[in-house]
């Protein structure tokens, strides 16, 4: 397979926030980036609009469908050529509409939330991951995999306990990867932001939980998509191979562990 001079990057997610973010700052650190989206092309065209560079571009696919994970790197290989890093960064995000708090929600909603979430949010990276490593291994290249968790793992969503363990999962299937991926020369981190500002929290900062949330940091603020997007490109590196297995915390010293 040609080689490129640039390193080509896969981000799941990129349509909005952090995924955004992430594709906007690896562009302007070099990569070509495939910017991922599940349902909306309109804003994953919008993201790859504000990309520096050249030889970017979209790939769609809903990843709760393993055969669609498998197809979006493909995709992204075939586009690029070569694909060295990956973000996993699609996930389903908690909201009210999707809050399964145990006690307040009856047996349908509990068991069709948990298997949406754990479909998109661990297994549809599970399987983006296989499919990468199997490009890098195939042409005996190094590569970076950098998973965006969430503090949550840690900390606890009670009104959305999927996305906890999912996010939990995520972290620790990483760190099982880090350790079988090595020896082909493959970095595996993660990163467990706090409340990040994004466009899908807007409402819930300017409203009467805003202070309380802004509150929970010593910072007396939020994080934002460009802050966790500086964290991921650092560990998408070269440099930052010898960091392989690390979860890092980005929350502000709002929760420590």
């Amino acid at each position: 397979m040609l080689e490129t001079t640039s390193r080509g990057a896969l981000v799941t997610g990129a349509s909005r926030g952090i995924g955004r973010a992430t594709a906007v700052a690896l562009a302007a650190a070099g990569h070509r980036v495939a910017v991922h989206y599940g349902h909306h092309r309109e804003d994953a065209d919008e993201t790859l609009a504000l990309l520096p560079g050249e030889g970017h571009l979209v790939v769609g696919g809903d990843l709760a469908d393993p055969s669609a994970a498998r197809g979006v790197v493909e995709e992204a290989v075939r586009g690029l050529r070569t694909v060295d890093v990956l973000v996993n960064n699609a996930a389903v995000a908690p909201r009210a509409e999707n809050r399964h708090r145990i006690g307040d929600v009856g047996w349908e909603t509990w068991v069709a939330t948990w298997d949406s979430m754990i479909r998109a949010n661990l297994l549809g990276a599970v399987n983006v991951t296989w499919a990468f490593a199997d490009h890098l291994i195939g042409r005996g290249a190094p590569g970076s995999i950098v998973n965006v968790g969430s503090r949550g793992a840690y900390r606890g969503e009670p009104d959305h306990p999927a996305y906890g363990a999912g996010k939990a999962a995520l972290h620790a299937f990483g760190q099982s990867i880090a350790v079988a991926l090595a020896p082909h020369r493959i970095a595996v981190t993660s990163v467990a932001p706090g409340f990040v500002a994004t466009e899908r929290q807007m409402a819930k900062l300017s409203g009467p939980e805003g202070d309380a949330v802004r509150a929970q940091s010593p910072f007396g603020r939020v994080g934002s998509a460009e802050e966790v997007a500086a964290a991921v490109v650092y560990l998408a590196s070269p440099g930052a191979a010898w960091s392989s297995g690390a979860v890092l915390d980005l929350n502000g010293a709002s929760y420590l562990r």
